[in-house]
């Protein structure tokens, strides 16, 4: 049979498809079901694959291969072999890594704690010595990136995620007319939540930017590097490379972690930046630490050995993710589509899909999602401030359910939207 676009019904047919939609939605309610689908996490059958990071021999992880005791202080930067681990991810060299602990975003929020307090390499004086300063916010975006700025009083700035990036326009609008405008946010591969990445002409557009201020930087976070489930890998541009063509290279504060890799509450974070802003971040982590996990460094390098075993260990990743992006993406086709209430993204790779409805439906939807035992993100999350201008945009995170739960969450998630999108239209009336 096919359906009817909801946006081309009589009222009458709206009115009777809402009746026999919220009899759907009190049939699903009335199953009970306890589901937290807020945030992107991986499925204990993804952690199980990094099992072999605690069953290794502890002699091999004292001593590194030039001879440091990693139990005792030192290798403020992390160990050699450990850097070079992830310079190869990087494609970039040792010089331009520093190890952190087990999360970028505390790198993250420490590199703007460190702007504000302390300034940045070749900068004039701190952030918070300049008045008022602002951050620009490609949105739909991450949440926690957001927060950092809202904690700490940082004016953000709306930018529009377009299927290449940012709009780079606007961008360079701000960035090179305004020196209050400090960073930016980027999720260049597969973003949280949009999937997009980044095209060779937008990565080489950020290269290019010639900041009104002489502390800008661009927070470069690649959380999802290595994240693809499809055969064909999206492509992203190395900025740095790019960087280099425009004598760039400080411009930019580059971010990674193995969160979702191996273990999120134990794995790696990694900064990656030019060789004077190492050097001068360096100076100042050396007064708040004296050095990182480094038995955990060596773990790492050893369960992976190269950079190959990383891209390995990610097929084995991939092979549990895709067959829930399917799942949703299947029931967003037969259940959503044809009523022509909402667009999606189609991912190759990340850890969300981003569902855009009806302008005025996503709190709704959300809303009826929790009243049937079923938590998603907020839907304002997205957007700086929790303020969706359209309340449009909903986060799904497939990753963290096992299948059966997944198929089960996203019919009612189909069902939510479509009686959220009805109330819009005034079916209900």
């Amino acid at each position: 049979m096919i359906m009817k676009s909801y946006l081309d019904m009589t009222k009458a047919e709206l009115a009777a498809e809402y009746e026999a939609v919220r009899g759907e939605y009190e049939a699903l309610k009335a199953i009970p079901r306890d589901l937290n689908m807020a945030r992107g996490k991986p499925n204990p059958v993804q952690l199980d694959l990094s099992m072999g990071l605690l069953g290794q021999d502890p002699a091999g992880l004292i001593v590194t291969r030039k001879g440091t005791d990693v139990r005792n202080y030192g290798e403020l930067a992390g160990v050699d072999e450990c850097k070079q681990l992830f310079a190869d991810l990087l494609g970039l060299e040792q010089k331009n890594i520093i190890m952190g602990g087990q999360s970028s975003l505390n790198l993250m929020y420490d590199a703007v704690v460190k702007a504000l307090l302390l300034g940045v390499y070749k900068g004039s004086k701190p952030w918070g010595q300049q008045g008022h300063i602002k951050f620009l916010c490609p949105v739909p975006g991450y949440d926690r990136h957001f927060a950092i700025c809202e904690q700490f009083g940082i004016e953000m700035v709306n930018i529009p995620l377009l299927p290449t990036g940012p709009d780079m326009d606007l961008v360079k609008k701000h960035v090179e007319g305004d020196a209050s405008v400090k960073g930016i946010w980027c999720v260049p591969k597969y973003s949280n939540p949009s999937g997009v990445t980044y095209s060779d002409d937008t990565v080489r557009a950020f290269a290019a930017l010639k900041p009104a201020a002489d502390d800008f930087r661009i927070f470069w976070d690649n959380a999802y590097l290595v994240h693809g489930f499809e055969e064909e890998d999206d492509h992203l541009l190395n900025i740095f490379d790019a960087c280099r063509e425009c004598g760039s290279e400080d411009m930019v504060y580059e971010f990674a972690s193995t969160s979702k890799v191996t273990f999120s509450g134990a794995g790696l974070a990694v900064f990656a930046a030019s060789e004077g802003n190492v050097k001068f971040l360096l100076k100042q982590l050396g007064v708040q630490t004296i050095g990182y996990d480094k038995i955990n460094q060596l773990r790492h390098v050893h369960f992976f050995g190269d950079v190959n075993g990383i891209y390995a260990h990610m097929k084995k990743h991939a092979a549990i993710v895709k067959p829930k992006f399917d799942c949703v993406l299947h029931t967003l086709e037969k259940e959503i589509a044809p009523r022509g209430i909402a667009h999606w993204n189609r991912p190759r790779g990340g850890y969300f899909v981003a569902y855009e409805g009806l302008p005025g439906t996503a709190s709704r939807c959300v809303a009826l999602c929790k009243e049937a035992g079923l938590v998603l993100t907020p839907a304002g999350a997205p957007f700086p401030y929790g303020k969706d201008p359209a309340d449009s945009v909903i986060r799904i995170a497939p990753t963290f359910p096992d299948l059966p739960s997944l198929a089960a969450a996203i019919q009612l998630f189909s069902v939510a939207a479509r009686l959220a999108a009805l109330e819009v239209l005034g079916a209900e009336k």
